[in-house]
């Protein structure tokens, strides 16, 4: 189950056949980026490592002049010095009530994509399970849940109309990030992409039997900016939301 982690595995359950699909790597930062054929250029790859390396540069500098937001489990007032994606990060927290870093991975996503979309028709970017994904057309994105009998057998589609659109996964049983809960799964639907990357954590915290899955839900549909929630533990599965479920 590990080992499908590290090799990125899950990537394949996003991939679109009209898709040209690039990787850019970074210190902890691994990203899967896909664009339309018609738009892509390599020059793409160089643009997108650069924005990855201003935005990394801008919160490693941050974090040395304010170390709790490294570490807070819990929202927290930032500095007047703040860059721009701290902000994004921080708004996230204070709206799901955990600490920044849980929505590291979706606002570096969803920047950028943004960075993308003015020379693309299509992009979808992935982050460590966290996807940023704009469009013109319909997207399905698997769930993988590790051990689950619904993993990659289950996806989510997104209408074209809905994009951009956040797609953010949690896990208590895969993969390295830090969870208090042992869910397979929490996918949380939801814009901005780091809204939906925290809102993510904080449900998954939420989740160590498949007795908290009613209230795991409910707690979703007070978040503002989330708009669907899929939760998977063990062998049940619980959706709320503007959710549309495809069999895979």
């Amino acid at each position: 189950m590990e080992d499908q982690h590290v090799n990125r595995l899950y990537r394949q359950l996003h991939g679109g056949q009209d898709l040209v699909y690039f990787t850019v790597k970074l210190k902890e930062s691994d990203l899967a980026i896909g664009v339309d054929a018609a738009s892509y250029s390599d020059s793409h790859i160089s643009m997108c490592r650069q924005e990855l390396i201003r935005l990394r540069a801008q919160l490693e500098s941050y974090i040395l002049l304010h170390p709790e937001f490294q570490k807070s489990l819990y929202p927290i007032q930032l500095l007047p010095s703040a860059p721009t994606i701290a902000c994004v990060m921080a708004e996230a927290a204070r709206l799901t009530g955990v600490g920044p870093m849980a929505a590291v991975a979706g606002a570096v996503a969803q920047a950028i994509g943004e960075k993308l979309d003015p020379m693309v028709e299509s992009v979808i970017v992935e982050n460590g399970g966290d996807i940023y994904i704009n469009s013109r057309r319909e997207r399905v994105v698997a769930v993988y849940a590790g051990q689950s009998k619904f993993s990659q057998r289950v996806g989510i589609k997104i209408s074209a109309e809905e994009q951009p659109m956040g797609i953010c996964t949690s896990s208590g049983t895969i993969g390295p990030s830090l969870s208090f809960g042992t869910a397979d799964a929490v996918v949380i639907k939801g814009y901005p992409v780091a809204l939906a990357d925290a809102a993510a954590t904080r449900i998954g915290n939420m989740i160590n039997s498949e007795k908290d899955l009613p209230q795991a839900l409910q707690a979703a549909q007070d978040i503002p900016g989330v708009t669907g929630i899929l939760a998977i533990k063990n062998d049940t599965m619980a959706a709320w939301g503007a959710l549309e479920l495809v069999s895979i």
